[in-house]
């Protein structure tokens, strides 16, 4: 793109001194306009394309993040989760895993119309704000915030909703996949206590 660039300001300064000379030129004027429209337009495209780039680098900023299963048992470790409301650490990690597949960015749109978001997959009609006056937003958060790579949001409504509701019967993919059984191994080798 620089290269375009330099080439225009030196074919423009080549011009520009071959039409200042006595043999100046009727044709020579409307030449050195139809250069200056050329750069010009060429220009406006390498600033296209250098927007395009920057878009690109922010949409790419915003792909979501797979967790592994170790990560999220430290961060589920550190904040606290490990017997929160009386449920093992194998407990989160086996629920958000059937409930995401550790995906930070995960979506489900629900036949009512609502959506559950994030690595918990918590619903926006009652735990967070999505922009609807008839959410309830038990969670005083925005649903936006349950969709980052940051899951302090998220670890708080899930610690919420485990508190206010049944504990976590309110995860289908928990009562499915993780109820009752031994979950020793989704923590197994991950150095966490």
């Amino acid at each position: 793109m620089q290269e375009a660039h330099l080439s225009c300001q030196s074919q423009t300064k080549s011009r520009a001194s071959s039409a200042d000379s006595p043999e100046k030129s009727a044709s020579g004027a409307g030449t050195r306009n139809l250069h200056f429209q050329f750069c010009l337009q060429q220009a406006l495209r390498m600033k296209a394309v250098g927007l395009l780039t920057l878009i690109g680098c922010l949409v790419t900023g915003a792909e979501s993040k797979i967790y592994t299963r170790c990560k999220l048992a430290k961060i589920f470790s550190r904040a606290g989760l490990d017997n929160y409301g009386g449920f093992s650490l194998g407990n989160w990690i086996c629920m958000a895993y059937y409930e995401s597949g550790y995906n930070t960015t995960a979506q489900t749109v629900l036949d009512d119309g609502s959506i559950d978001y994030g690595i918990f997959q918590i619903n926006s009609f009652t735990w967070c704000r999505q922009g609807k006056l008839q959410e309830r937003n038990h969670c005083h958060v925005a649903c936006s915030a349950l969709i980052t790579d940051d899951l302090t949001d998220a670890i708080i409504c899930a610690r919420k909703i485990v508190k206010e509701t049944q504990g976590m019967n309110y995860w289908q993919g928990w009562k499915k996949h993780c109820e009752g059984r031994d979950l020793s191994k989704w923590k197994k080798g991950c150095e966490v206590s």
